[in-house]
């Protein structure tokens, strides 16, 4: 588990990546945060419970700065399923990184906090709450005017439109193309556009999707080239080990074809079932109860 939360971050962490799922998220594809303009959050806080200090920790957060001024701080989660609890994690996400702020800004000088939920369900869309209010199994009428709701800024990256995925100009282009070609027709067909973080890309989709064919093909093949050739390669190798299989189904059909033969020629000749066992055990060096089953 540990692992694939480290490999589900990576390639987040780049800077042009980060800014291009912001941009494409948030502006609608305006190229508003820069690269150069991102530094790295510390992802983890923590809290007490029960007078026990507990962590939590987000998935990707960056400062987005300009002329040396924090415009803010931004954050990305991922998920591959949906997740009833997400509206608290946020606000606890969110409202550790504005404690943070108050125990360090001497001057008072806050930045607001952005997280960008992204959901990768190709299967089926998000029902679960994206309002803290919604989390709630009932507020009394009285009270519900003083509850303050947090709402989830939720992309769902596989129903995202053809328009959206042609937005990203990074790497996340490709991650996203993949994901709305699986949930439209549950097959992929890749472009043959160079990937820039070969390995990162690969083990992404391979957690997201929990399919490791594609890091095993970048294993094979090394770094630097496009998914085509990586598709490419899964698919040499699958056709191997069906053919591979298709032999071995193959054979096994042929030998009990061959066993059911004799017992047949057996039988029309009168010989009782004990010796056509020996005969069939002997001829397709078959144990005693697997002999029994053709009897």
């Amino acid at each position: 588990m540990a692992e694939k939360d480290i490999v589900e971050k990576t390639l987040e962490a780049y800077n042009d990546v980060f800014a291009d799922v912001t941009n494409v998220c948030l502006f609608h594809g305006k190229r508003l945060v820069k690269e150069n303009e991102l530094t790295d959050a510390i992802p983890r806080s923590y809290y007490k419970v029960d007078g026990k200090l507990r962590e939590q920790e987000r998935d990707v957060a960056k400062y987005w700065n300009k002329s040396r001024v924090q415009i803010a701080l931004l954050g990305i989660e991922n998920q591959t399923e949906a997740d009833k609890t997400m509206p608290v994690r946020i606000i606890g996400y969110d409202g550790a990184a504005y404690r943070n702020q108050i125990k360090k800004n001497e001057k008072g000088l806050f930045c607001p906090v952005v997280t960008i939920a992204l959901s990768f369900d190709y299967k089926k869309r998000w029902k679960k709450p994206l309002h803290l209010i919604d989390c709630f199994d009932h507020i009394p009428r009285e009270l519900r005017p003083y509850v303050n709701d947090y709402r989830v800024h939720l992309f769902e990256v596989p129903f995202m439109t053809r328009k959206q995925v042609n937005m990203f100009q990074s790497d996340f282009r490709i991650v996203a193309d993949y994901f709305v070609q699986m949930r439209e027709k549950n097959d992929y067909v890749p472009s043959k556009e160079t990937i820039k973080h070969v390995q990162e890309v690969l083990e992404f989709m391979a957690v997201m999707n929990e399919d490791a064919r594609f890091v095993e093909a970048y294993r094979e093949e090394g770094s630097g080239t496009n998914m085509s050739k990586y598709l490419d390669r899964i698919v040499a190798r699958e056709e191997a080990r069906g053919e591979a299989r298709g032999i071995s189904i193959g054979q096994a059909r042929g030998i009990s074809i061959g066993i059911r033969g004799t017992v047949a020629t057996c039988r029309r000749f009168g010989l009782p079932d004990e010796q056509i066992q020996r005969e069939i055990m002997n001829e397709f060096k078959l144990n005693e109860q697997e002999a029994m089953t053709y009897l």
